[in-house]
């Protein structure tokens, strides 16, 4: 299977304004690269030949970032490593890939964990959309070193690069449900809202 898809798929205007020439066979490599993802992720959770579901997810998870950078580096765009992980980045966009439920369910229904690691906070405090002017402002007496941290941009990415969420639902029994990606702003309460978001294909799954 072809890190970029066998067919560019006609892009919205939204993907080509994030990903310029790219867009169209970026929009058709993510859903590829996500069940090529889950078949290695599948294998590797047979083989474990434990009952728990968690050898499926760390592998997916991490199986899936290399994927997105696998496609990254075949379009010619970056690659830039955070804290130990890669991350594709297109056009000055970086790719957050996020499996947020292990069964079909509402994109408005997901939410980060509440053991997330800073890094994931940082990245969508630094580099998502940010909240209306005014809105969640703390008074500077009160602002803590560790929170104003949080609003810092990675170097590794770059100040200017913005984040662009690709939200999936996967089990190791059905494989990917449904995919979405957009513009995700992370909340206080560890919801996000989607200024923008749009759902991709679910490609086949083909064994290798």
């Amino acid at each position: 299977m072809s890190a970029l898809g066998e067919r560019p798929v006609e892009p919205s205007a939204w993907a080509v304004e994030r990903f310029g020439c790219q867009a169209g066979a970026l929009a058709a490599a993510v859903p590829e690269q996500l069940a090529k993802a889950h078949g290695k992720a599948h294998a590797a959770h047979l083989a474990v030949g434990l009952k728990k579901r968690s050898p499926y997810g760390v592998a997916l998870a991490g199986l899936v970032r290399e994927n997105l950078a696998e496609t990254a580096r075949a379009l010619g765009e970056a690659v830039r490593d955070v804290r130990g992980y890669e991350y594709a980045v297109i056009n000055d966009h970086a790719l957050f890939p996020y499996r947020y439920a292990d069964r079909p369910r509402s994109l408005d229904r997901a939410r980060l964990p509440a053991n997330a690691s800073p890094t994931r906070h940082r990245l969508f405090r630094a580099h998502g959309p940010q909240p209306p002017e005014g809105l969640f402002d703390i008074d500077e007496d009160l602002a803590t070193e560790e929170y104003l941290g949080l609003h810092e941009a990675f170097e590794e990415l770059g100040t200017s690069t913005r984040l662009v969420c690709v939200f999936f639902t996967a089990d190791a029994e059905n494989g990917i449900h449904a995919i979405h990606w957009g513009d995700a702003r992370l909340e206080p309460d560890r919801t996000f809202t989607w200024p923008y978001r749009e759902q991709l294909p679910v490609a086949p799954v083909r064994l290798e």
